[in-house]
């Protein structure tokens, strides 16, 4: 039987000593790790810029969305304050002190003798500036007020009483321009017609008759707009 000897064999446990090394393995298992470890970072890089972008867009339409609802509460304010202004105005408007229809109700009001000689009306205004809010120590909000003012109007009528009885007719005329609508209107019931002066016969003269002046007021109720 023949007999075989391999020569290599020395060299072939050496080799396959080699490849069992741990150290080798060790090495590649890192080696492999740190591949992995490499690729999951840069996979984990690649999120963070995406979500970085993403970020980057949704601050971008967020500031947009923000200046936007900014111009329209800024827009809603003044449309606010220009439809509060529109209304004062049409309020204004349509109740506003106008003489016509002061001289329109004196020609209704009229009493044998009497002469009214002059009229003038005083017209007051009183300013309330405007409160601004603020916070007080506690920090609640007081609400600000808006600018006020407030109308006083104030109608002196001089007349004359001309009549045969100088004197007879001035209480005549008096209720007179209490009994107007229009004066009742605007008065109320609050506000009478007051004699204010009563003066002394005057004598006659080349163009009159002996006659006695005198004036009346209305003063109108306060308003405040």
């Amino acid at each position: 039987m023949p007999i075989r000897l391999n020569l290599l064999a020395e060299a072939q446990a050496l080799e396959d000593m080699r490849r069992r090394d741990p150290v080798k393995r060790a090495i590649w298992f890192g080696v492999v790790t740190g591949l992995v470890i490499l690729g999951w970072s840069s996979t984990l890089q690649l999120k963070a810029m995406i979500a970085k972008s993403e970020l980057s867009n949704l601050r971008s339409t967020l500031s947009t969305k923000t200046n936007g609802a900014q111009q329209v509460r800024e827009n809603q304010r003044r449309l606010d304050d220009i439809n509060h202004k529109l209304t004062e105005l049409r309020r204004l408007t349509t109740n506003r002190f106008l003489n016509g229809n002061v001289l329109d109700a004196l020609q209704h009001s009229t009493v044998d003798d009497v002469q009214l000689v002059r009229l003038k009306t005083d017209h007051n205004y009183n300013l309330i500036e405007e409160t601004k809010p603020k916070t007080n120590a506690s920090g609640s909000i007081i609400k600000g007020k808006p600018a006020t003012v407030t109308e006083k109007i104030v109608l002196t009528l001089e007349a004359k009483d001309a009549s045969s009885s100088p004197g007879d007719q001035v209480n005549k005329y008096k209720e007179a321009i209490a009994a107007n609508a229009y004066f009742q209107r605007w008065l109320g019931r609050t506000n009478e017609v007051r004699m204010t002066d009563y003066g002394t016969l005057q004598p006659a003269s080349a163009d009159s008759k002996p006659f006695i002046p005198f004036k009346l007021e209305c003063r109108f109720p306060e308003k405040t707009r």
